[in-house]
């Protein structure tokens, strides 16, 4: 692909300040039981090339799925076409230099087992286990088990001298089960929807503990049939890893996104309450809230050596000691808003231009353990695995639902309770952090299902989260 890639920079002819080619090929496999039943299998392979050019401060982008020296050539015309009737307006004139330096390097997932380690016929047996296993009572309607494989590679060239390949491994696993008696319906799943998402190969399927976990699954499921409705109050709340994902997801991440601040996505997912002039003044939460952006996590979702346009992914802290340092914002993003940024620039596909992703968002740990953090609290409620969610356009008011929650009585976890909610704004909610798990209750999870930009761009995305408490939180039943 190198010879090829670099035959193509080279025999390209337009008259661009700069010229990036990023190849993307991918490979994905899912299996799908329900009730134990297969339901389907399939396979689906996709590569192409996006273009970019710089023209007179402006890019333009234009995506072909063929090699061929003439596709590419009028892929590139066209970008570049489109980038001269850009600059004509222009808001911030980009520069080669600083918005598409030269990179060259090399990232590659972390793996055990190949993914063709096991046939799809040997992994339908696993997931039809998954579902047997999970039918601990008749009172189980009904039971699903999936796993989606994927394998990416990518290359990025450019007129500058930019040589970057990654390849990716990411592998998913979902499964759950509805459990039902009269009007009662109830359903428990492994850490709410598809949230076990990592970089790695099989042998994050065939984990030790999984029978353990699916049998845990299935009792819960008919344990909530009976469980009381969670009360409605004020009360400490305390939040497993899997919740914690999707509240740094929803309430952290994309409120600080630059280009969502700038306007770019107000027409489609909305703004933000944050300011370009918040950065660096903006007390987001209490001084135990430390959220870092990290690509660099083993084994992580969305862990990268480079973002797609070749920014080199760092660590960097997003909030420390609960004020706000810098954005998710790219390179492109940076030079706009005179706002810090890190390297987030990342495209659903090869027929996608790259904007303001987050990746890996993860809250950093304390000091307490799961006993400790449980014993502090007189009355409360800790609630697990997210089951719904509403936030408004501005990324400020939330109410999001979980699937199992257990009273808290005297520094113990008691009843279990089913329906569990809480609702609050989102600086209200982060500034009542009064405690941070350890190490030890640290988990990472994620999703692909981050939806983002017109044309839509699904992404991956990683959060890591130790258990959390918020004083004073409005929790409420319903289902």
């Amino acid at each position: 692909m190198w010879s090829e890639l670099t035959k193509a920079i080279a025999q390209i002819n337009i008259s661009a300040d700069w010229l990036g080619i990023r190849v993307v090929k991918e490979t994905s496999s899912t299996c799908h039981v329900r009730d134990g039943i297969p339901q389907s299998n399939g396979k689906f392979s996709t590569m192409g090339f996006m273009l970019e050019v710089m023209v007179n401060g402006c890019i333009g982008y234009a995506a072909t799925n063929s090699l061929a020296m003439q596709d590419l050539q009028a892929a590139a015309q066209k970008a570049y076409t489109q980038a001269l009737a850009a600059s004509e307006w222009w808001i911030h004139p980009f520069k080669a230099e600083s918005e598409r330096p030269k990179v060259v390097g090399q990232y590659i997932s972390p793996f055990l087992k190949p993914f063709d380690a096991l046939s799809p016929g040997e992994i339908n047996d696993l997931l039809v286990r998954v579902c047997h296993t999970l039918r601990v009572s008749d009172q189980i309607v009904q039971t699903l088990a999936n796993t989606t494989t994927s394998e990416r590679e990518t290359w990025f060239v450019s007129s500058n001298g930019s040589e970057v390949y990654q390849k990716f491994m990411f592998f998913a696993t979902h499964y759950g089960a509805t459990a039902q008696d009269g009007a009662i319906v109830q359903q428990r799943t492994h850490n709410g929807l598809q949230a076990n998402c990592y970089q790695g190969g099989l042998e994050l399927f065939q984990e030790d503990n999984l029978w353990l976990q699916v049998l845990s699954v299935g009792e819960q499921a008919v344990e909530l049939l009976t469980a009381e409705e969670c009360p409605t109050t004020r009360t400490a709340l305390v939040l497993a890893p899997d919740q914690m994902m999707l509240q740094i997801h929803e309430s952290v991440g994309h409120p600080v996104e630059i280009d969502r601040i700038l306007g770019d996505e107000r027409n489609y997912a909305g703004g933000s309450f944050v300011n370009q002039s918040d950065f660096g003044t903006l007390v987001y939460g209490s001084p135990l809230m430390n959220i870092t952006f990290d690509p660099t996590v083993l084994g992580e979702f969305a862990s990268y050596g480079f973002d797609d346009t070749g920014a080199v992914a760092t660590r960097e802290y997003l909030i420390k000691e609960g004020v706000l340092q810098r954005g998710l914002g790219s390179l492109e993003s940076q030079a706009r808003a005179s706002v810090p940024g890190v390297a987030c620039a990342r495209a659903s596909s090869w027929n996608r231009p790259a904007i303001d992703r987050m990746a890996n968002l993860n809250l950093e740990p304390g000091e307490s353990s799961f006993e400790e953090v449980i014993a502090g609290i007189e009355h409360g409620v800790y609630m697990e695995s997210n089951r719904s969610w509403s936030i408004d356009d501005r990324r400020y008011k939330f109410q999001f639902g979980c699937e199992y929650a257990k009273l808290i009585e005297n520094g113990k976890l008691t009843k279990t309770l089913r329906n569990p909610n809480y609702r609050a704004t989102t600086p209200e909610f982060w500034h009542s952090l009064v405690k941070v798990g350890n190490s030890s209750t640290w988990e990472m999870y994620g999703t692909p299902y981050c939806g983002k930009g017109e044309p839509n761009q699904a992404i991956w995305v990683g959060h890591g989260s130790p258990i959390c408490v918020f004083a004073n939180v409005e929790v409420f039943g319903g289902g």
